[in-house]
């Protein structure tokens, strides 16, 4: 495994264009646990045409349109190594607009920065997402985390936590339990068709004993927890989310999701895993919202 970052930094991704339907919409949103109780009216409108009204659109649903171009990582020159061994670090996204349950989109995305984490490389994308008419529908920043790679005598890069929660008592928990095939779900809905969440043998030589769960699915149910308790289950106040992925989550396992009312629609989170003592999957975690 090598790296140069010379050549990886700056590096341009081939745009990838995205066609999605209200079919692609629902699935998302029970990728993520929405309607898990099919009578609850106000999960249903993620997933059904209510009273004739249209579907609506979950908020984090642009964060699955960096995946398809994922792929091109291993093709960055001056980059090599085993895409086992490459972690979901951490990831902020920021809506600049409502979605429409339908739409075509175009993606791009370069290489912002590279650090050396000693035990291993930080590869920083920033990915834009515009419609047909240029306007930008949302951000992404994600952080790429491939293990072995450090040591290449690059900057660290910023350390610590912007987003720790206060040293009291969470204000809300809200637990959800993830279905034993939970990550083949997401994967259908995502694009994000990374073997270790799907293949044992695959999973296994990642350095885990089966497929674990996606970051994104488990940050899903954790922005659902947020949306619903502090925002109205309102996708139209959404406006940013940013979470590290500091555990993975293994499928079947209860997310517990603690949160923070911090003031001016800011809430603070982290998700627990209760079969594991409450060790934490998601920190450094934080929602804004609109007023």
């Amino acid at each position: 495994m090598t790296i140069d970052v010379n050549k990886v930094l700056g590096y341009r991704f081939k745009p990838v264009e995205t066609r999605y339907t209200e079919r692609d919409v629902s699935l998302y949103a029970l990728s993520i646990g929405a309607a898990a109780d099919p009578l609850d009216r106000d999960e249903l409108k993620f997933v059904y045409e209510l009273n004739g009204a249209g579907f609506l659109v979950f908020p984090t649903f642009p964060m699955i349109f960096p995946f398809p171009m994922m792929w091109q990582i291993l093709d960055v020159p001056g980059l090599e190594f085993n895409p086992m061994l490459l972690l979901h670090g951490e990831q902020e996204m920021v809506l600049k607009r409502p979605l429409p349950p339908s739409a075509t989109l175009t993606t791009h995305a370069y290489i912002s920065q590279v650090y050396d984490k000693g035990s291993g490389a930080l590869i920083v994308l920033d990915i834009s997402t515009v419609d047909e008419q240029g306007n930008q529908v949302a951000f992404n920043q994600l952080s790429a985390f491939i293990r072995g790679l450090g040591g290449f005598g690059g900057e660290r890069g910023p350390s610590g936590s912007a987003h720790t929660p206060p040293e009291r008592p969470p204000d809300v928990v809200v637990s959800q339990t993830t279905q034993p095939n939970q990550a083949l779900y997401y994967r259908l809905a995502s694009g994000d068709g990374n073997p270790l969440h799907a293949d044992p043998q695959m999973a296994a030589i990642g350095g885990y004993d089966r497929p674990i769960l996606h970051g994104l699915c488990t940050l899903g149910f954790a922005a659902r927890a947020v949306l619903k308790t502090f925002g109205g289950n309102d996708p139209n106040r959404f406006q940013s989310i940013r979470a590290r992925f500091s555990q993975p989550v293994f499928p079947g396992e209860t997310v517990m999701t603690e949160m923070w009312d911090e003031g001016h629609s800011r809430v603070l989170f982290r998700a627990r895993i209760q079969e594991r003592g409450g060790v934490a999957a998601i920190t450094n975690a934080a929602v804004e919202l609109k007023l």
